[in-house]
């Protein structure tokens, strides 16, 4: 039954500038090819920026890891072009129920409404994942993906970081003018730069074990709280691809973890929860803590934090690589525009502004499921169970059920780079907000909105025609995109999730948010909005 993940190992190369033992300046360096150091790569390769990438390992990481991916990165990934397989190999599913003892008390829908292109998440397992982005990265020739590459030391300039690194020839340095540090919690990076990292640890210990099983099982997520086969604790239950289940046991504070990962141990665990007669096979196992915390700064200099290096939540809501994903969405636009001498500087400051926004709202979240999944005193469990049992019976007290809110955008509603509203809008588009997808209809042929969108500033028009192609503030252009000449909302979806009426203007960010609205087509207005999303002067 057991099928075995074979583990790529991929060729180390020396560099031609190590070769020539020359310093070479190159435009962005990324330090570590995780799902996040992947995605930033594509993402400049996309908005043609040439990029190295180094990682000091040379495979994928071990084990399942982070297995839950949401509807937003999704759509993140397809825009560069490495969605398709992802959601073709993982278990796509919406729907999560809660129980409390053996009773289900709670049932939720994370995308109840059709015409969405991306399904609400799937589960597929992070060393898949990782596959499919270095295949993506090796196919790109503005990537450099460098294996056996270990960042030893970071010295910085005014203008530019110095990056000593050790590989198997030897140690030989390269310049960047920016650093993208994808490193992870334990980010030699973020102690190279001397970057606070504050927060809480929690000392709850949690069991993951990959079960390999042909179970009955729907693909949905179970949540129990204090079940029957895990008295006292939580045990969560989902499906991976390949007919692996991932079981999350919480264990005591004093578990010993060494003891915990054992089989003689964890497969009692499983034999109670699924019963003595079904046959499974453990896949990979691991005994976790966690901490909810960030750096004090994204941007330090010419070095910028992204992903676990950054922030570091709990695993229940699937907030950690999601959020990461996201950074790189909001970061490298504004580096293109930096770079191409589009933009002053100070719109890279903005990628604190609005990731640290994120990272402190998902922290909220993120502490708040931890406190009701691991109560820490008598009288929060009493709470926390008394919500439980009117959940079965009281739809006011569904919502104050959390085993870990999934992860969801947190909008940039407060962004300094937003031209807040002066027509009146009802809906959920406010300035700030990722644009939602909806069906269309192009040259005859189903499609969807967000794959319309040009790679820079847009002007989606309501209307088929506008009185321009294009609006430009400085030197940066926004395309006008009109709904009725290059494609057609056949079904009325786009306009109703953009309480649009003829006529209406959306000023869309490189990065697919809103940056302002209109209800008509004025160039004075929209050249200010563009200039204030890219913190310009107005011209």
């Amino acid at each position: 039954m057991l099928k075995t993940y074979r583990y790529p190992e991929y060729a180390y190369r020396q560099s031609d500038e190590q070769r020539r033992g020359v310093v070479k300046r190159h435009p962005v360096v990324i330090v570590g090819a995780g799902p996040i150091g992947l995605t930033a790569a594509l993402e400049c390769a996309h908005r043609g920026i040439p990029a190295v990438l180094l990682d000091d390992n040379n495979t994928v990481s071990i084990g399942s890891r982070a297995v839950c991916y949401a509807k937003r990165p999704l759509e993140i990934w397809d825009r560069l072009g490495v969605a398709e397989p992802m959601v073709r190999k993982g278990v796509n599913w919406k729907v999560g129920k809660v129980f409390f003892h053996d009773d289900l008390v709670y049932r939720f829908d994370l995308l109840p409404e059709a015409g969405h292109k991306m399904p609400a998440m799937i589960n597929l397992q992070q060393y898949y994942l990782e596959e499919n982005l270095v295949a993506a990265c090796e196919r790109s020739p503005l990537v450099d993906l460098r294996w056996k590459h270990k960042l030893i030391s970071l010295s910085q300039e005014a203008d530019h970081a110095k990056l000593t690194l050790e590989t198997p020839d030897g140690v030989f340095q390269v310049e960047a003018d920016w650093v993208i540090a994808c490193d992870g919690a334990n980010s030699d990076t973020r102690k190279m730069v001397g970057a606070e990292f504050t927060g809480q640890f929690f000392q709850d210990r949690f069991l993951i074990a990959d079960v390999v099983m042909k179970a009955d099982f729907p693909t949905e997520r179970w949540f129990w709280f204090d079940p029957p086969f895990h008295r006292g604790q939580s045990v969560l239950l989902h499906k991976e691809c390949d007919n692996v289940w991932r079981i999350d046991f919480q264990l005591g504070w004093d578990a010993d973890p060494e003891q915990e990962k054992k089989p003689e141990n964890v497969i009692p665990r499983i034999q109670a929860m699924l019963g003595k007669d079904v046959e499974f096979e453990l896949e990979w196992v691991s005994v976790y803590q966690f901490a909810c915390r960030r750096i004090d700064r994204f941007r330090h200099n010419r070095v910028l934090f992204a992903g676990d290096a950054a922030h570091q939540v709990s695993p229940f809501g699937a907030r950690g690589a999601n959020t990461g994903v996201q950074d790189v969405d909001n970061l490298v636009w504004k580096l293109k525009l930096v770079l191409d001498g589009q933009a002053p500087e100070s719109l890279v400051d903005s990628y604190h502004e609005e990731r640290a926004h994120a990272a402190d709202d998902n922290l909220l979240n993120s502490t708040r499921s931890t406190d009701f999944i691991t109560p820490k005193s008598r009288g929060s469990r009493i709470l926390r169970d008394a919500v439980l049992q009117l959940a079965e019976h009281q739809p006011f007290a569904r919502t104050l059920v959390n085993s870990g809110r999934l992860s969801t955008p947190t909008p940039y509603l407060q962004s300094a780079l937003n031209t807040a509203d002066e027509d009146a809008f009802a809906g959920a588009m406010r300035p700030g907000t990722n644009c939602a997808d909806a069906p269309i209809t192009r040259r005859g042929e189903p499609g969807w909105f967000l794959d319309q969108l040009p790679p820079g500033f847009a002007l989606l028009v309501f209307a088929p025609d506008a009185p321009v192609a294009a609006v430009t503030a400085g030197d940066v252009t926004a395309s006008v995109v009109c709904v009725g000449r290059d494609f057609s909302d056949a079904q009325g979806l786009l306009a109703q999730r953009y309480d649009a009426r003829p006529g209406t203007v959306y000023l869309l960010r490189p990065d697919q948010h809103v940056a302002a609205r209109w209800r008509s087509f004025d160039p004075v207005r929209i050249r200010a909005a563009i200039a204030r999303a890219c913190t310009m002067e107005p011209s």
